[in-house]
């Protein structure tokens, strides 16, 4: 029997019918560095875009783990919280980007949510999952300090 731990970061997975996402993003990675639980929440912004010439529906918003939270940002105002399956009611995103248009993700961690054990490398995804399946996947990573 072996004993391991994924150096991969967990959760939602790409839908069994999904792909490759229609929107695009100007980073799907950001790294917030070294943060101190004693400072609170951190967040970052994603730009995300519809390049193409159909209106997408954003369907759902999922997180890896109830410390991280996304918000949908647009002009008619702001959408969320989204946040980990399981962990309460998670609103539907029910976003219609249209053709052209842009949206902000902002995502917010919290590194007080796992409490002392929660010390040391996080790597956390947040999936933007379309009507038809496709699935566009945004990182955040952080080395957490007391």
């Amino acid at each position: 029997m072996l004993w391991g731990r994924s150096n991969q970061p967990t959760g939602p997975s790409q839908s069994a019918g999904g792909g490759k996402s229609s929107l695009v993003a100007t980073e799907t990675f950001y790294d917030f560095g070294k943060i101190s639980m004693k400072d609170g929440l951190v967040n970052y912004i994603f730009k995300i875009s519809n390049p193409t010439d159909k209106d997408i529906l954003l369907s759902t918003v999922l997180t890896s783990c109830m410390c991280t939270v996304a918000y949908i940002e647009s002009p008619t105002g702001e959408k969320g919280p989204f946040g980990m399956p399981g962990m309460g009611h998670i609103p539907p995103a029910n976003e219609i980007i249209k053709a052209g248009e842009r949206r902000d993700i902002k995502v917010v961690y919290d590194p007080n949510a796992h409490g002392p054990a929660g010390v040391g490398p996080v790597d956390r995804v947040i999936d933007l999952t379309e009507a038809d399946g496709g699935t566009l996947r945004l990182r955040i990573k952080a080395m957490v300090t007391p």
